[in-house]
C-alpha cells in the first residue's frame, strides 16, 4: 500500500496519473528494481540455492525472506558506516560519546568489524568496549505479530522520511529477533559474539529478560490503568535454549573463544522495574508474584535522558554501571531456573508468563515446565564441557551472587542422596523451600541494597561440581517423566498440600515436550526412535496432513452440560443443603430438572470466597467449617488448576486440533540433530534409517510437495497454523523459517567443528542432484549478478554468499577457487581452519568451493 503520503504528495501523485504517459512503465521498471533489491537481500542470506526440487529452492527463498524480514540482515558483509555508528554511540551512553569524541572522528567514513573489534580491544574503558562488542548494523527487520491485535505496534525503519537516507535499525520481541539471529548468523559468523553480547547485556540481575530489543536498548512492558491489554512478567523458556544456541555456534565457529570473555568484565544487567515478590508471598500466591516499581521505572527514564539508552542499566551503590564476567552472567541465568526447580516435577512457571506457547497462559503459577528442563540439561552439559577446557582455575564473581550460588549448591548436595529414589512430596517441598529462599534472600538483598561491587574468587572445581549435581537431579527428573507410551511429559501441575508437601500431577502430552527431550541430549538414540514411534502412534499425529498437533483434540463440554454439581457432594455439604432450603442462590442454585449449579457469576475460587464470606452470619458457623469442602467441590466440578488456556478451549491458531507448523519445525529439527549424532557415534544402520524415515516424513508432513488444495494456500510460502478442517492460515511471518533454514543447511551436511567446515550431505536425498544441465545465478559478495554452469549429477548453493557446488563423484574431495586464480585441493570432506575463516570473513577471497560428493 501506498501510504504515509503528505497532501503533497496526493497532490503530486494526482497530477502524475494525469499527465504522466509513461506512468506505468515507470511503475513496472519500479516492480522489477523491488525485485532484484529484494534478491539480493536473501542472497546476503544464504537464500539462492539450485537443486532439481525447484520447491523446496523456492521455500528456501522464502523461508530466507521471512527470516530476514522478523530479524533482519547485515547492510553490507562486516562493513560499518562511521556515521551510523557514531550516532549510535551517542544514543546509547553521551558520556562515552563525549569521552570517546576524538576517537570517533578520527574513524574513517567506512570501516570493517574486524577495525571495530581491535579498537575496542585497545582500549580501557569498558562501557565503550561493551558498546562496540553489541553493534549490529542490521536493517531491513521489524517486530513480528498480528496487527489485528491491539497490543502489537510495528515501525519498519528503511529510510529517513526528510531527505530519503539509508537507516540502520532493527527491533523485535526478545522470543523472536533472537531465533531469527539463529539463522541469520550462519551467514555472518563474525557478529555471533555481538549477538551473544546483545543478549547477555539486556538480561537482569535475577536472570531474566525484557520484552523486546531493540538496536537502542531494551524495553518492557509497564502498567497502564487505561489499558485493559497491559500485563507484566518474565517469559521462563527463552533465557536457555536461545542463548545456549549461539555459545554452541560461537564454540564451533571459533574454539575457546567464549573462555576468553570468562575473567572480563564487559557484561552489565538490564535495570526493569519489576521486584519479583518474597519466596513465601509467591507460595501463597504463584499467580500474582511481581509488582510494578513506578518510582523505579520514573528513575530509569530519568536517567535515560540524562545519559542515553544505558540510563535503563543496573548501578552499584556508587552509581556507576555494574559490570561483571561471562561466568557472572551464566551463573545469573542457570540460578533462576534451579532456584525454581521441583524435583520430578520441572522448572515451576511463577513470573506471570507462559513459555514459548503463548495459549498455556493459565499454566502460570501452577504450571511446572520439563520443557525448560529439559533445555537446562543441555544447556549445563555443554557449559560444564566449556568450562572444564579452560585453564582459568577461578574467577571473580560478585559476594551477593556468590552467597546465592552456595545456597543452591548446598541444598542440591543436601538432598542428593533422595536420587537414589522417587521424591515424596514432603522431600520435594523441602528441596523447593531450600532454593526459593535462596533466590528470594539474592533478590531482596538487591532490591533493597545494590550491588556492593565487591566480588570474591569462586574456584572452577566448584562450579563444576555444581553442574554436575545439578545435572543429576535434573536427569532424575527426566527419567522420572517418561510416560507408559514412551512419550515424555511436557509441562505439570504443582500442589502445596498442608504447607509441608509439594505434590506433581500431569497433563496430557504436548508436542512440545517431545521436541525438548529430544533436543536435551540426554537420550541415546534408541530411546530417541521410541519417542518418535511413540509420537507417530499417538493421538498427536494428525493423518489429514500427515503432521502433529500441539495436544490431543478433545469435544468440549456443550453449555448446559458445564457447572453441574453432583448430588454426592451437595448431600456431603450441610452448608450447600441449608443455602437450598433457604433459597438462597449467592452460592448454588438448583434447575428445573434437579441439577445443580454454582452461581453462574462465579469465575474462580475467588469468586467462591467472596461469596462465602458476604453470607449472612446465620451461614457463619457452617461458612468457618466448611469452606474448604466448597471449594474442593468447585474445583472438582471445573478443574481449574488444570486449565491451561486458550490452548484448551480454541481452535485456531494454537488451538485444539490445529496445527502450528513452528512446533513442527522445531521437531524436524530436533529429529536432525538426533539422527547427526547417530550417524556421529557410528550407531546400528537400521535404527538409522527408521531415523532418516521420521525425519522426511516429517519434512514431507511440512508441506512444500503437498497440492494446494490440502495444504490450503501456495505451499512454497511457511504458514502460522493448520486448523482441523480448514487450510493453512496466517503466512509468512513465523518463526517456524529458521528452524526449516537451520534444517536445509543441515541437510545439505553443512557443519562446523573446531573452527573448520565440514560437506558431509548424508542426509541429502539424491533426488536433489540435477539430471540436466542448468544455470545457478546468485549474487556475489560485491553484489554483482553472477552464474555459475552446472552440469548434470550436480546442484549448488551458497554459504557465507560463496557458491558451494556439489559434484557426484566416487571419493570425496574438496577444490577451493580462490579470487587470485590459485587453487587450494584438500581431501575428504572437510576445509582447514585457516580457509574455513576465509570463508566466515566475506571478504571476496574466496570464488567458489567445488565438493566431490560420494554418490552412485
Amino acid at each position: 500500500a501506498d501510504v504515509n503520503q503528505t497532501i503533497s504528495d496526493v497532490v503530486d501523485i494526482k497530477a502524475q496519473l494525469k499527465t504522466n504517459s509513461d506512468l506505468k512503465s515507470k511503475i513496472l521498471n519500479d516492480v522489477e528494481l523491488g525485485s532484484e533489491h529484494l534478491t539480493e537481500l536473501v542472497a546476503a542470506s544464504d537464500g539462492l540455492q539450485k537443486t532439481a526440487d525447484g520447491l523446496r529452492n523456492v521455500r528456501h527463498f522464502s523461508n530466507t525472506m521471512f527470516n530476514i524480514m522478523r530479524g533482519g540482515i547485515f547492510d553490507d558483509n562486516y562493513q560499518i558506516e562511521k556515521a551510523d555508528f557514531v550516532s549510535y554511540i551517542e544514543k546509547l551512553n553521551k558520556k562515552v560519546y563525549r569521552h570517546k569524541e576524538e576517537v570517533l572522528n578520527a574513524l574513517p567514513a567506512l570501516f570493517t568489524l574486524q577495525d571495530l573489534k581491535a579498537l575496542s580491544e585497545d582500549d580501557a574503558d569498558h562501557n565503550f568496549k561493551r558498546l562496540c562488542c553489541e553493534y549490529l548494523p542490521l536493517k531491513f527487520s521489524r517486530r513480528h505479530g498480528d496487527p489485528s491485535r491491539p497490543w502489537n505496534k510495528f515501525s519498519i525503519n528503511t529510510r529517513n522520511e526528510n531527505d530519503g537516507s539509508k537507516i540502520l535499525d532493527y527491533q523485535g520481541n526478545w522470543r523472536d529477533i533472537f531465533q531469527n539471529w539463529e539463522a541469520l548468523a550462519h551467514s555472518y559468523p563474525e557478529f555471533m559474539e555481538g549477538m551473544i553480547h546483545k543478549f547477555l547485556n539486556a538480561t537482569t540481575f535475577e536472570g531474566y529478560n525484557p520484552y523486546r530489543v531493540t538496536k537502542y536498548g531494551f524495553d518492557w512492558e509497564t502498567i497502564e490503568p487505561d489499558n485493559p491489554w497491559s500485563y507484566i512478567g518474565y517469559w521462563g523458556d527463552h533465557q536457555i535454549i536461545y542463548l545456549l544456541k549461539f555459545l554452541e555456534f560461537m564454540e564451533a565457529y571459533y574454539p575457546s573463544k567464549l573462555a576468553t570473555y570468562f575473567s572480563q568484565d564487559l557484561f552489565v544487567y538490564a535495570n526493569v522495574p519489576y521486584k519479583i515478590k518474597p519466596y513465601e508471598s509467591i507460595l501463597k500466591d504463584p499467580k500474582n508474584t511481581i509488582d510494578f516499581d513506578f518510582e523505579k521505572e520514573e528513575n530509569i527514564q530519568l536517567k535515560r535522558k540524562e545519559i542515553g539508552v544505558d540510563g535503563a542499566l543496573l548501578r552499584d551503590t556508587t552509581s556507576f554501571i555494574y559490570k561483571v564476567n561471562f561466568v557472572e552472567k551464566i551463573l545469573a541465568t542457570v540460578l533462576a531456573k534451579m532456584s525454581n526447580f521441583i524435583p520430578e516435577g520441572g522448572i515451576w512457571m511463577n513470573t506471570q508468563r507462559p513459555e514459548w506457547n503463548d495459549a498455556n497462559n493459565a499454566l502460570v503459577g501452577n504450571g511446572v515446565s520439563m520443557v525448560t528442563l529439559y533445555y537446562l540439561r543441555r544447556f549445563l552439559k555443554f557449559f560444564n564441557k566449556v568450562l572444564d577446557q579452560d585453564t582459568t582455575r577461578e574467577f571473580q564473581i560478585s559476594n551477593e551472587l556468590l552467597a546465592f550460588f552456595n545456597k543452591v549448591s548446598q541444598a542440591l548436595e543436601t538432598h542428593k542422596q533422595l536420587l537414589e529414589g522417587r521424591f515424596t512430596d514432603e522431600n520435594r517441598k523441602q528441596v523447593l523451600d531450600a532454593l526459593g529462599q535462596a533466590a528470594s534472600d539474592y533478590r531482596t538483598q538487591i532490591y533493597d541494597q545494590k550491588f556492593s561491587g565487591y566480588k570474591t574468587a569462586v574456584s572452577k572445581s566448584s562450579l563444576l561440581a555444581f553442574t554436575s549435581t545439578a545435572l543429576d537431579f535434573l536427569e532424575h527428573s527426566i527419567r522420572a517423566n517418561k510416560r507408559a507410551d514412551n512419550l515424555f511429559h511436557s509441562y505439570n501441575l504443582m500442589t502445596v498440600t498442608d504447607h509441608n508437601a509439594v505434590s506433581i500431577s500431569y497433563l496430557p502430552e504436548m508436542l512440545e515436550g517431545q521436541v525438548a527431550v529430544l533436543s536435551s541430549g540426554y537420550l541415546s538414540s534408541k530411546e530417541s526412535l521410541d519417542v518418535l514411534d511413540g509420537l507417530k502412534s499417538s493421538p498427536l499425529f494428525r493423518e489429514d496432513q500427515y503432521s502433529y498437533i500441539l495436544y490431543p483434540n478433545k469435544e468440549l463440554p456443550k453449555f448446559v452440560h458445564k457447572n453441574t454439581i453432583a448430588a454426592a457432594d451437595v448431600t456431603s455439604s450441610e452448608l450447600l443443603r441449608k443455602l437450598l432450603a433457604d433459597g438462597n442462590t449467592q452460592v448454588i442454585n438448583q434447575d428445573g430438572n434437579g441439577a445443580y449449579h454454582f452461581n453462574g457469576s462465579f469465575n474462580n475460587a475467588e469468586s467462591v470466597k467472596a461469596a462465602l464470606s458476604s453470607l449472612s452470619a446465620v451461614y457463619a458457623p457452617l461458612v468457618d467449617t466448611e469452606s474448604k469442602k466448597v471449594l474442593d467441590i468447585f474445583e472438582s466440578v471445573f478443574d481449574h488448576k488444570s486449565f491451561t488456556g486458550r490452548s484448551g478451549t480454541f481452535f485456531g491458531y494454537e488451538g485444539l486440533g490445529s496445527i502450528y507448523w513452528h512446533m513442527v519445525s522445531k521437531l524436524l529439527l530436533a529429529v536432525y540433530e538426533v539422527t547427526e549424532k547417530a550417524l556421529s557415534q557410528a550407531d546400528d544402520k537400521q535404527l538409522i534409517g527408521r531415523l532418516y524415515e521420521h525425519y522426511f516424513e516429517i519434512n514431507a508432513g511440512i508441506g512444500v510437495h503437498k497440492s494446494p488444495q490440502l495444504y490450503g494456500a501456495f505451499p512454497t510460502d511457511a504458514y502460522s497454523h493448520t486448523p482441523g478442517g480448514k487450510g493453512a492460515q496466517q503466512p509468512g511471518m513465523t518463526g517456524q523459517v529458521k528452524e526449516d533454514v537451520l534444517s536445509r543447511f543441515g541437510e545439505l551436511g553443512v557443519k562446523v567443528r573446531h573452527g573448520a567446515v565440514e560437506f558431509n550431505p548424508e542426509i541429502l536425498r539424491t533426488e536433489e542432484f540435477l539430471t540436466t544441465k542448468e544455470v545457478f545465478n546468485y549474487i556475489n559478495l560485491a553484489k554483482e549478478k553472477s552464474r555459475i554452469d552446472l552440469a548434470a549429477g550436480s546442484l549448488g548453493f551458497t554459504y557465507c554468499q560463496v557458491p558451494v557446488i556439489y559434484q557426484k563423484a566416487s571419493e570425496s574431495a574438496i577444490k577451493v577457487f580462490l579470487t587470485d586464480g590459485s587453487v587450494s585441493s584438500f581431501e575428504g570432506k572437510s576445509l582447514d581452519v585457516k580457509t574455513s575463516q576465509m570463508l566466515f570473513n566475506r571478504a571476496g577471497e574466496i570464488e567458489k568451493l567445488v565438493i566431490s560428493v560420494v554418490r552412485p
